[in-house]
């Protein structure tokens, strides 16, 4: 069960990246899984009715190395090893690397113990970022969001659920626990207005179906 963040103020969040800010004074990190609450689907709309359709942005010049990560984040410790202590059970440490735990998978309702089965996931892949408007950003504003563990942007979940999702967007990839499908979208709209990424069209379609599932 994923533990909400509070609401965050995602119209405001995004002007405060467009002005070249670091901190976001209105978002607070992680909880365990993060994300917004169910009930905040009418913020989510709001929120997603702010952003701009555009057509995909071609992918020349994208790598994964224009989004560096993983950053240190202590002795021995990096933004991962981080992602796979705040989101996992009776986790086991050798210094600051996770050796062992216990994951429950939110976007397949699946429970994991072992790490190889373990995936940390962008919930905007890097390649869908730069789509949609990362290409014209510096690598250090690219790294801030591959290692952005304030946003909802970062999780541990099922290495067979981040594969089957690859850079794909709600428009051809949802989570395979339509239970997930609330907070998911509200999650990826919070990245998106963050960030002042683009969406397509059938993008933003995909996302109203899903936040129409809201409670």
């Amino acid at each position: 069960m994923r533990t909400p963040l509070r609401l965050i103020g995602v119209l405001a969040a995004a002007l405060v990246f467009a002005a070249g800010c670091t901190e976001d004074p209105l978002a607070t990190p992680s909880e365990s899984t993060g994300g917004l609450k169910p009930t905040a689907a009418g913020t989510a709309s709001t929120a997603l009715a702010s952003l701009k359709i555009a057509d995909a942005h071609p992918m020349t010049g994208y790598s994964r190395d224009r989004f560096p990560h993983w950053r240190s984040a202590g002795t021995g410790c990096d933004v991962r090893d981080k992602v796979l202590q705040r989101d996992g059970k009776n986790v086991k440490l050798t210094g600051c690397n996770v050796t062992g735990g216990t994951w429950v998978s939110w976007y397949d309702d699946t429970t994991q113990t072992e790490l190889t089965k373990v995936d940390i996931d962008h919930m905007v892949p890097l390649a869908n970022a730069w789509r949609s408007g990362a290409d014209k950003w510096t690598d250090d504003q690219r790294s801030d969001f591959a290692n952005d563990m304030e946003r909802p942007q970062l999780f541990a979940v099922s290495a067979s659920s981040n594969r089957s999702k690859g850079d794909q967007d709600p428009s051809t990839w949802k989570p395979p626990s339509q239970g997930a499908w609330c907070v998911y979208a509200q999650d990826w709209i919070t990245v998106k207005a963050y960030y002042k990424l683009t969406i397509t069209a059938k993008e933003k379609d995909a996302l109203s179906a899903m936040l129409a599932t809201c409670a």
